[in-house]
């Protein structure tokens, strides 16, 4: 394998140097060093005049070279602005790297359950039943935050249903309360077969 001519090697330098010069930026716009890299980017900026002037036959070395330098330029002006930035005091193109404030916990959700299971034929002969299920539906509501239904029109919800299901041929309705993804849950099923004759 043939040896690396002078250029082939100044590139490689200016390659690892040039990532280097990228690291320490980074690191002091991050706050981890207390002064930029100027020596870092001193020894960069002669490696590049040098190259610069240096004759380059080769097609591929020039590309290189050409590549390099735009790369260097590039982040030399990103980097300025950067440092005028900071001297000004105003939010820079590094800003990104600033510590985010600690996010505020989530207030935790009540764990999903089921808190009561009643089921009716006449609700307002299971009076003691109903009020039972209301009690339980109240408890739960007042626990996710929510305002409590006052109880004659929660009777009138769970008698509408019995109707309603025992007209589709249900002998007896059961409901259910149930506390899900931090919000109450209150449903009704038709039971078949569970008359007595």
């Amino acid at each position: 394998m043939p040896e690396p001519t002078e250029i082939e090697r100044g590139l490689q330098q200016l390659e690892v140097d040039l990532k280097r010069l990228e690291a320490e930026y980074n690191m002091y716009f991050s706050g981890r060093l207390p002064k930029p890299p100027w020596e870092t980017r001193s020894r960069v900026e002669a490696n590049v005049k040098k190259l610069d002037r240096s004759h380059k036959p080769n097609y591929g070395d020039r590309f290189r070279f050409e590549s390099l330098q735009a790369r260097y330029a590039t982040f030399i002006d990103l980097w300025d602005r950067g440092l005028r930035a900071r001297e000004e005091g105003r939010p820079g193109p590094f800003v990104h790297n600033r510590p985010t404030p600690p996010k505020e916990p989530e207030p935790k959700k009540p764990q999903d359950r089921i808190l009561h299971v009643a089921a009716f034929q006449d609700p307002l002969r299971e009076m003691d039943k109903l009020h039972d299920l209301y009690d339980s539906l109240a408890e739960a509501r007042r626990e996710v935050g929510e305002d409590n239904v006052p109880f004659h029109k929660f009777a009138e919800l769970v008698k509408g249903q019995v109707k309603k299901l025992k007209s589709s041929g249900t002998t007896e309705v059961a409901f259910r309360v149930a506390v899900k993804d931090g919000k109450v849950n209150f449903t009704a099923r038709g039971l078949k077969g569970t008359a007595k004759e």
